[in-house]
């Protein structure tokens, strides 16, 4: 019979091997108050690690298990190599098909461990897109491949940190297929998830704002389609009979200064750089991404895979920390 360890297993996919991932993942097993906190789990590619450790002069990985590896045995920071990439023809900063086919694996893997109850929750390093792409898998991001692969509706993004906390209605999607995206039922099932994991991350009911989509939250229909009359309001006031506290909509240019964000626990914002603009002026290398509604705890980075200085040990893994931190925090340990 195995005994319940008493710090989470967290497995923490490598990302795109060519960007800045395998190096923050390295300065993440390395890190005593990781180590502290949860037992780190790298799903990635064990030679890639070696090669960055060397390049970037960091501890090169020392506990390597198989990709067959049963993780419930694991006690101490290690390795799980997955081993898709051949790292003799892999240039640094430079994606291909075959590092985006890496990257996916990896995230599947992990979605394998966590289903199985061999880890306690998942953090991911940056993937590229255009490379996930080219490996012949169409989503716009980890998102998506998490949402298909557990079969979870419904979800949404929402980026924590001390400063601001947003959701997203919708995510990477065109600014122009915004409007069409939106409805009642999404931007209620948004407020709902945000008030929930707010309520676990914060240990009360959350107040919330929520965004308009037009300037001035659409001057009364006046500006754009109606969308915060018809679509927004709508969500709100059915947020509110189910006793969640919300405010809005409030025009965007306005719902992030000073004093709105003392009042304010959680933002629920219609697009991406609504709510990312706000958060990385405040918040960069310390925001989380968390995917809600998923049947597991998931946490990310807030960054890109910084092709341009990837595996040069210039690489912050301040996000990558705070990710793996939050997730150890809120993952219960399985057996």
């Amino acid at each position: 019979m195995t005994t319940a360890p008493t710090r989470p297993r967290i497995a923490i996919t490598m990302g795109d091997p060519a960007g800045v991932g395998p190096e923050i993942c390295l300065r993440a097993l390395s890190d005593v108050d990781i180590a502290k906190a949860c037992i780190p789990i790298v799903l990635g590619d064990s030679e890639v690690l070696k090669r960055v450790a060397s390049a970037c002069d960091l501890p090169a990985p020392e506990n390597v298990l198989d990709d067959a590896s049963d993780l419930r045995s694991v006690d101490a920071p290690a390795v799980m190599d997955v081993g898709t990439v051949e790292v003799d023809v892999l240039t640094p900063g430079i994606t291909s098909a075959s590092t985006g086919e890496a990257a996916y694996r990896y995230v599947v893997q992990s979605i394998t461990c966590a289903t199985r109850g061999q880890v306690d929750a998942i953090c991911t390093a940056p993937i590229s897109k255009e490379a996930l792409h080219a490996g012949g898998h169409a989503y716009p991001g980890h998102t998506e491949i998490f949402a298909e692969q557990t079969g979870a509706a419904p979800t949404c993004m929402m980026f924590v940190s001390d400063a601001l906390c947003c959701s997203l209605v919708t995510g990477h999607v065109g600014l122009n297929a915004v409007s069409g995206c939106l409805s009642e039922r999404r931007v209620l099932d948004v407020l709902e998830l945000t008030a929930d994991a707010m309520q676990g991350l914060r240990g009360k009911a959350p107040a919330i704002t929520v965004c308009g989509l037009n300037p001035h939250a659409g001057e009364k229909g006046l500006i754009g389609q109606g969308e915060e009359e018809s679509v927004i309001l709508p969500a709100i006031e059915r947020a509110r009979e189910k006793g969640i506290e919300v405010i809005g909509p409030l025009p965007a240019d306005t719902a992030f200064l000073p004093q709105r964000r003392a009042e304010t626990d959680a933002y629920v914002c219609m697009y991406h750089d609504q709510a990312l603009i706000p958060l990385k002026m405040l918040a960069f290398d310390t925001a989380v991404n968390m995917t809600l509604g998923l049947p597991f705890i998931r946490t990310s980075v807030d960054h890109g895979t910084a092709l341009d200085i990837a595996w040069q040990g210039k690489a912050s893994a301040n996000s990558l920390r705070e990710a793996i931190l939050l997730a150890a925090g809120l993952a219960i340990p399985c057996a």
